[in-house]
């Protein structure tokens, strides 16, 4: 059976007192506007603003990661600047014969490991995090479909929309004709499963990010904490 939006609308209104975000079925992945709450923005840099804890998380390490990453860049390229001013051949006209380094040896084998071992731990911690499904308030059911999608709201009754890209809203080639309604500070549980070919179900202000696929249902999890209107992107 399937409903209008404005059907839906009053049957979850009441139940969740009209706090909800607006999913775009059809968009592009983009940074975040300090206008529009994860919208694509021009000449943005950065992942878009987490309104869940689980993409809060994950801007948490990749911001550790990137300081690791420059910190290592920085001190390899200060070490290939002090060996060609320091071990080149007018400086060295008679070049070392040493062959070992025991200190050396040990240091750029033990370094790299403790450092490997730091950024391990905590993407152990954020992957148990996107993967342990809590239990849900609401569970969703995403159809990935050839230039749409179909939602359904399983534990609310039989019934189910589709969300096409509409040409006539903002943003252009971005938004939909019929949005995806959530509530904020819920769980909700996104089974997501592809009905022709293997699509990909993703909203990166949620954190999340998962393939549809025919004949199988995968399983993801978010819970909002801001109310807006957020774009998934979809490959």
């Amino acid at each position: 059976m399937k409903m209008s939006m404005g059907q839906i609308g009053r049957r979850f209104g009441r139940r969740f007192l009209g706090l909800a975000f607006g999913v775009a079925a059809l968009a592009a992945g983009g940074t975040v506007s300090a206008e529009e709450l994860g919208q694509p923005h021009a000449w943005a840099l950065g992942l878009q603003a987490g309104v869940t804890p689980v993409m809060e998380s994950i801007a948490s390490m990749h911001s550790g990661l990137l300081v690791v990453i420059t910190l290592i860049t920085l001190f390899v390229t200060a070490l290939l600047i002090v060996a060609m001013l320091r071990f080149n051949a007018r400086s060295n006209p008679v070049p070392s014969k040493t062959t070992h380094n025991t200190m050396i040896e040990v240091a750029w084998t033990i370094i790299p490991v403790l450092i490997l071992v730091g950024i391990a731990v905590p993407s152990f911690r954020l992957l148990f995090q996107q993967l342990d499904l809590p239990k849900a308030d609401l569970t969703v059911k995403a159809v990935g479909k050839q230039w749409y999608w179909s939602y359904a709201y399983p534990d609310n009754g039989k019934f189910e929309y589709d969300s096409l890209m509409s040409h006539d809203k903002q943003p252009r080639m971005l938004a939909v004709d019929n949005e995806l309604v959530v509530p904020v500070n819920k769980v909700v549980r996104v089974q997501v499963t592809g009905a022709d070919v293997i699509h990909s179900f993703g909203v990166p202000a949620f954190g999340i990010k998962v393939d549809a696929i025919p004949g199988r249902l995968n399983e993801t999890w978010f819970k909002a904490t801001k109310t807006g209107d957020v774009l998934r992107s979809v490959l």
